[in-house]
C-alpha cells in the first residue's frame, strides 16, 4: 500500500512592512525582521504621475502593489505591518493611503500577521510650533 503524499506547507519568510502615512504621502518599505535590511520600499510620490494624486489612496494602493511585488521577488511571503502618522506636534491618525496600502498587500498575495500603530505620541515635550496666539494665516 503506497502511503498519501502529504502536503507540505509553503515557508514563511516574515517581513515587517512600514507604512508612513500622513496627509499629503504614503511611503512604505518591507524589511526583515530586525528592521535593518530593506528588501523594497516606494511611495506614493514615486507611481502618481501629477502631484496632485500622491495623497490618494489609489497611488497609496499602486506603491503598495509594487512593494509587494519586489518582496515577494526577493522571497517575503508574510509580513507583520507597521503604520505610522506623523505624530509629535503633527496629526495623530494616519493618513487616508494607509487603510488602501494595508488591502493592497493582503490582496497582493501576501500573509499578513499583526497590524499595529507605532505613531510616536508625546508624552510631555517642547512647546508646539506657533506661538500663544496660534499661527497667523
Amino acid at each position: 500500500m503506497a502511503e498519501e503524499p502529504k502536503e507540505k506547507k509553503p515557508r514563511l519568510r516574515w517581513g515587517i512592512a512600514h507604512i508612513y502615512s500622513s496627509r499629503n504621502n504614503t511611503l512604505i518599505y518591507i524589511t526583515d525582521l530586525s528592521g535593518a535590511h530593506t528588501f523594497a520600499w516606494a511611495s506614493s510620490g514615486v507611481v502618481a504621475k501629477v502631484d496632485r494624486e500622491k495623497k490618494t489612496p489609489y497611488a497609496a494602493m499602486l506603491a503598495a502593489a509594487r512593494v509587494a511585488e519586489m518582496a515577494k521577488a526577493k522571497g517575503i511571503n508574510a509580513i507583520h505591518i507597521k503604520v505610522r502618522a506623523p505624530g509629535g506636534h503633527g496629526q495623530k491618525t494616519p493618513g487616508i493611503g494607509a487603510s488602501a496600502a494595508i488591502r493592497a498587500l493582503a490582496r497582493a498575495g501576501l500573509i499578513i500577521g499583526r497590524i499595529e500603530d507605532v505613531t510616536p505620541l508625546p508624552h510631555d515635550t517642547t512647546r508646539k510650533p506657533g506661538g500663544r496666539r496660534g499661527r497667523r494665516v
